[in-house]
């Protein structure tokens, strides 16, 4: 009957789309890995090696294929078919519980980053700790022409059958009014697919025996925000459910295009602000990205079909130490035809003044913390902490700036003991050149200081200890999470 409604939605809007039922798409695998053929992004192949068996965890990738719809997406938020149909065949990495007995009945989605034209993730680098300890599951999804190009070129007889061919390959745009043979705008339904296919729970799928209950997607992407403001109220089940139960959205990404020959949604687009999403969203915000997404701001919601939380993180940069822990080895990258790019400082360029990547795990433990409580949000309704937004000088102009205390943290924002019981300053940004403004960079307090401010150790110690409880009770962090930041914080440094 659920079907039939679809059905009969779709005929009555014509090509305008109300809601349809998502297909379960083909899959094929595990994939053999050998000595010469193995999964670009392996956890064994990143610069720094993640032990996935010594976590009770395996990895496996996985083909899969089907028909996914290319659209368009009105200002006024109606979507409707621009090419309907199109075959793909795109690949996912898969790391699980190696035994349903320690899985938590949750798989988390990630379309990998694609900046650098290959696959590298972000949401795995940060928060993998607490997907292992909890038992989830989380699925890397190689989802742009750009990322199957580079696994060609990686290895062309395991990614031989990878496309994202474009259904209208005439089409003309871009600047030089070119055309071209992938079209990115397949990734929308293939994310609604793969969401059927995890949740369907079959023989065939990629996790069988694992009793999938829900189903989360992250990135820091504007993919990602696309398909939660367009799809993802359209895209039902077989069983008439939404295809993801929550999102959390990590960092200032707003709505990238729909398909390759539109425009993502300007600036003061309503398009561009999460809303009425209909499962809950969490959207974490490092301090390094806070001024430029200032337009992106909306009040937090607990109505049932608004479920809504912004966390501005401070202290945290856009980039640390995690992410680039994770990259892909650079003789992979090389292999996938990009220039390689070191996760370990320097770089081939430096910031002024030098520094180092920052490793100040901040924003690693408020988004372990946001996917515990969005977890728990979908689960039984149980809705996370509410945070103030850190404060903000003539938000949304060239002058815009940070209020700080006296200590030169900024204020507000999700806190932590790094800025409430301080022992340095931290500078979300840095000067300097390419990347420079995405990591940060602190200035620690010298002896006099400290012990102006505490008297002794013992004292900071006890400061950091009642603050971390607190954070722990309040659910802004995890409790390993409050374990970790005990030891790491026992002295000032």
């Amino acid at each position: 009957m659920k079907k039939l409604v679809a059905l009969i939605a779709f005929a009555f809007y014509g090509t305008t789309l109300a809601t349809a039922q998502v297909s379960v798409p083909k899959v094929t695998g595990p994939i053999p890995v050998t000595a010469e053929s193995f999964p670009f992004l392996a956890a064994s192949r990143v610069q720094e090696v993640v032990d996935l068996a010594k976590a009770g965890y395996v990895e496996e990738e996985f083909i899969v294929s089907g028909l996914a719809n290319v659209y368009d997406w009105a200002a006024a938020g109606s979507i409707s078919v621009k090419a309907a149909n199109a075959p793909y065949t795109t690949r996912i990495l898969v790391r699980r519980p190696s035994t349903p007995a320690r899985f938590s009945g949750n798989v988390i989605l990630e379309p990998l980053e694609n900046a650098r034209r290959f696959d590298w993730s972000f949401l795995w680098a940060i928060s993998h700790d607490y997907f292992i300890e909890h038992g989830d599951a989380w699925v890397g999804v190689t989802h742009t022409p750009a990322g199957i190009e580079s696994l060609k070129k990686f290895n062309a007889t395991r990614y031989a059958s990878l496309s994202l061919a474009n259904p209208v390959p005439d089409e003309r745009c871009e600047q030089g009014n070119v055309t071209s043979d992938g079209e990115e705008g397949l990734r929308f339904d293939i994310m609604s697919q793969l969401a059927a296919l995890f949740k369907g729970n079959a023989a065939t799928s990629p996790m069988p025996g694992f009793n999938v209950q829900y189903m989360y997607a992250t990135s820091h992407t504007g993919e990602l925000v696309t398909y939660i403001h367009a799809i993802n109220l359209r895209a039902r089940l077989g069983s008439g459910k939404p295809a993801y139960d929550g999102f959390l959205i990590q960092g200032d990404s707003a709505p990238a295009r729909i398909r390759r020959c539109a425009d993502a949604p300007a600036a003061g687009d309503p398009r561009r602000i999460t809303r009425n999403a209909g499962v809950p969203v969490i959207r974490a915000i490092p301090q390094g990205d806070v001024l430029g997404a200032f337009n992106l701001r909306r009040q937090d919601s607990d109505e049932a079909n608004d479920r809504y939380r912004l966390y501005e993180v401070t202290a945290a940069a856009r980039m640390d130490v995690s992410f680039y822990r994770h990259m892909p080895s650079t003789q992979d990258q090389a292999a996938a035809g990009q220039p390689a790019f070191p996760g370990i400082w320097p770089f081939a360029y430096q910031c002024d003044p030098p520094i180092a990547l920052m490793e100040l795990p901040v924003y690693q433990y408020t988004l372990n913390a946001a996917f515990a409580n969005l977890d728990r949000w979908a689960r039984n309704g149980t809705a996370p902490p509410k945070a103030e937004r850190i404060g903000i000088e003539n938000g949304g102009t060239p002058q815009a700036k940070f209020v700080t205390d006296q200590y030169g943290n900024a204020v507000g924002g999700v806190r932590s003991p790094y800025v409430d019981v301080p022992a340095a300053t931290y500078f979300p940004n840095s000067p300097g050149q390419a990347i420079c403004r995405n990591i940060g960079h602190k200035i620690s307090f010298d002896w006099t200081r400290l012990e102006t401010l505490y008297g002794s150790s013992k004292n900071y110690g006890a400061k950091v200890g009642e603050s971390v409880d607190r954070l722990a009770r309040d659910r802004w962090v995890t409790e390993p999470d409050a374990r970790k930041m005990k030891a790491e914080m026992v002295a000032p440094r």
